[in-house]
C-alpha cells in the first residue's frame, strides 16, 4: 500500500483540493494550510482507513514544545528525549525537526507517514 498516496487522497477531500501536489517533504501546516478541524477530521481517516488507534498529540506532535521544556528541566538531552517521545520519528529527524523550529509548525507528511508505518508494525 502507497501510504503518501493514500493520505493525498484524504488530504485532498479534506481540504477540498483538487490535484494536490504532494511530497513527503510537504509540510501539513506550513504549506497546505491545513488547521485545526483539518488534522481532526485526518486523524479519523487515518484511524478508519489505516485500522490503527491514532493519538493525535503523537500523530500532530502537539506537544513537542512541552516535552522540550520538560528535557531542559530534567537536563536531557533535547533530541534523546523527543525519540523516546515520538518513537515513530528517526533520530535523524528529530535532527531535523529540532533544527526547523523557527520556522512554524514542523509538521510534514513524512511524519504522518512515519507514525501510519510505525503503528502497522507494532
Amino acid at each position: 500500500m502507497d501510504v503518501l498516496k493514500e493520505i493525498t487522497i484524504i488530504l485532498a477531500e479534506i481540504l477540498d483540493m483538487e490535484g494536490l501536489e504532494i511530497t513527503p517533504e510537504t509540510y501539513l501546516i506550513r504549506e497546505l494550510g491545513a488547521e485545526s478541524i483539518d488534522l481532526l477530521e485526518l486523524s479519523v481517516a487515518i484511524n478508519s482507513r489505516f485500522n490503527i488507534e491514532v493519538n493525535d498529540d503523537e500523530l500532530f506532535l502537539r506537544t513537542l514544545r512541552t516535552h522540550l521544556r520538560a528535557a531542559e528541566m530534567e537536563g536531557r538531552d533535547a533530541a534523546g528525549y523527543l525519540a523516546e517521545k515520538y518513537p515513530a520519528l528517526t533520530v535523524s529527524r528529530v535532527g531535523e525537526i529540532l533544527a526547523d523550529m523557527g520556522g512554524g509548525p514542523v509538521l510534514r507528511m513524512k511524519d504522518i507517514i512515519s507514525y501510519i508505518t510505525w503503528h502497522g508494525k507494532n
